[in-house]
């Protein structure tokens, strides 16, 4: 019994790893940056939300854990940039980078009549913004020093709304999540051969701002949770297992992999009053 759990240990350790988490100032950012830290990696925390993202470093050091903290748009890559050469500065390197920043904007096209046709351009241009060209950055950014390093994991947020069409997202947010599932895996070919690996995250309903936490309402909640198999939306912390395996090296031969975390949700067509998509 000892011995298989030395094995697991081995396998899902971070400790002493380096790692950086944007969007990590709540929802699932904040649940994959509570998990590195409390396995003993160094994170570094990342949102554009100063008062939170302090309220949520003073809480994480406040058990012990190795964090630090840095306000930066990744809609803007010399922020995101800077950074993570921040981080390799002070710690001789990047081991761990999660591109999770993201948000949503606009409603159901389920519940809107004309929707496509009065979907509004700056919806389009901050999701499209922040979900793919932010994500984007920080893969980059981190792909520099990965590179000559010789090793690292970046992983990827997307969505399952990236991987088919859905009735409750918009347009810009379905469109910025499929683009960066491909662009995550082209990154996966092209890294490979210098020893760094990239995933992606396509969570399905999810207990967060974009799910519809702030304010949500049961209706709402029960929507959601009609789309999924096991009958119920996530907890953020449900991210947590599937987070430690992509940052470790029990993924050391997982790259270019798109997993779904959704509660067999893909395994489904959605239903929508008077037509299935």
């Amino acid at each position: 019994m000892a011995e298989s759990e030395g094995v697991a240990d081995r396998l899902f350790s971070v400790r002493g790893k380096k790692a950086l988490v944007t969007g990590a100032g709540s929802g699932i950012g904040l649940a994959i940056a509570e998990v590195l830290a409390e396995a003993g990696a160094q994170v570094t925390l990342v949102d554009v939300d100063k008062a939170g993202l302090e309220a949520v470093r003073e809480t994480m050091a406040a058990n012990g854990w190795d964090v630090r903290s840095r306000v930066a748009d990744v809609r803007d890559d010399a922020e995101i940039r800077s950074a993570i050469d921040e981080v390799v500065a002070e710690s001789g390197g990047i081991d761990i980078v999660f591109a999770n920043a993201g948000l949503s904007r606009g409603s159901s096209f389920a519940s809107v009549e004309g929707f496509l046709e009065n979907f509004p351009e700056e919806a389009w241009d901050e999701v499209i913004d922040v979900d793919l060209s932010g994500a984007f950055f920080t893969v980059q950014a981190a792909a520099v020093h990965m590179k000559q390093q010789g090793s690292g994991s970046i992983i990827v947020t997307a969505s399952t709304a990236g991987m088919r069409s859905d009735p409750f997202c918009s347009y810009a947010y379905v469109a910025a999540k499929a683009a960066l599932i491909n662009a995550a895996r082209q990154a996966a070919f092209e890294l490979a051969p210098f020893g760094v690996r990239v995933n992606v995250i396509s969570p399905g309903p999810f207990k967060t701002n974009i799910g519809g936490a702030a304010g949500r309402s049961q209706e709402v909640e029960e929507r959601w949770s009609a789309t999924v198999p096991l009958g119920r939306m996530a907890d953020t912390s449900e991210m947590k297992g599937l987070a430690l395996l992509l940052a470790s090296d029990a993924s050391s031969f997982m790259t270019g992999a798109v997993v779904a975390i959704d509660g067999g949700a893909l395994t489904r067509q959605h239903e929508v009053p008077g037509r299935a998509v």
